[in-house]
């Protein structure tokens, strides 16, 4: 068994520890708010404008030439991994990194697959096993639609350079504080409508479909990306925020635990003393 000076020096440093934890969990708690109020808010439109999109592209595509939805033989696909910069968000990053590794197994074996990668924690892992052509680890320091919108564009010109057949995004798609759902989403081609004739909308569209469909492709990519990297952000934090609270609960447990062996340690100690006294004036009166 320690000795009593190890236990205590073990108690304090626990006590530390849990005065970390508790603080991260705050920070996370107060930042948490913010990235879901902004998440909740844009999520609607991104939507909206996605089915509009799609709707749109299926009505046109045998009136005009559309290289965002230009449907090709899957031989070369890029896959952006969006992660953090930052641990201690429990199975954050690890989840999204598994789901990457076991879709590329599953689906494209014996095709080149690239990754782009946003977030350094997915970027350190995966350049070891896969080609990564991009990493974007400082999106996070200003995450805005501006800074967001310079990566969509890169990765459209990408396609519509031929260099890539399929585009998809892996993320953590935020649902609450304590759950977020790996995403596999296609980015491009645009997914159509099927049966988009028969959707029955009422809509009037000025000046022309076509000319609203070349206007809103840019405008809704960059609104899907920047979508699925404030999902992530919102999950980060719900993560984080859970993960220290299990974290600073397993401390206290651990801190009792130890302050329990260390009043027993100190009793035993207490109590060998006074037997010791005992048999000592023993002896001296026989």
């Amino acid at each position: 068994m320690a000795n009593l000076k190890e236990i205590r020096n073990r108690i304090t440093s626990i006590g530390s520890t849990m005065q970390i934890t508790s603080a991260m969990k705050m920070v996370s708690a107060a930042k948490l708010k913010k990235a879901q109020d902004a998440i909740t808010q844009m999520r609607p439109y991104a939507n909206k404008l996605t089915e509009l999109l799609e709707s749109l592209s299926a009505t046109l595509e045998a009136d005009m030439e559309n290289v965002f939805s230009e449907q090709r033989e899957v031989s070369k696909v890029l896959i952006v991994v969006i992660t953090s910069n930052r641990g201690l968000c429990g199975g954050f990053n690890s989840s999204v990194i598994k789901e990457t590794t076991k879709h590329i197994e599953d689906n494209y074996k014996g095709k080149q697959v690239d990754l782009l990668t946003i977030g350094k924690k997915g970027h350190d892992i995966l350049v070891k096993k896969r080609n990564v052509i991009e990493k974007n680890n400082t999106i996070y320091d200003e995450l805005t639609f501006d800074n967001v919108a310079v990566i969509a564009e890169k990765i459209m010109q990408l396609f519509a350079e031929g260099k890539y057949d399929k585009i998809e995004l892996i993320y953590n798609q935020f649902k609450n504080a304590a759950t977020q759902i790996t995403t596999v989403e296609q980015y491009l081609p645009i997914k159509l409508v099927e049966n988009a004739t028969n959707i029955n909308v009422d809509y009037i569209y000025e000046p022309s479909k076509a000319e609203i469909v070349v206007q809103l492709i840019p405008k809704s990519l960059k609104t899907q990306l920047y979508k699925a990297i404030r999902d992530s952000y919102a999950s980060e934090h719900g993560a984080r925020m859970t993960a220290m609270h299990k974290a600073t609960d397993n401390a206290k447990d651990l801190r009792d635990d130890l302050l329990l062996t260390y009043n027993k340690a100190r009793q035993a100690a207490i109590t060998n003393e006074i037997l010791e006294i005992v048999g000592g004036a023993e002896a001296l009166n026989n």
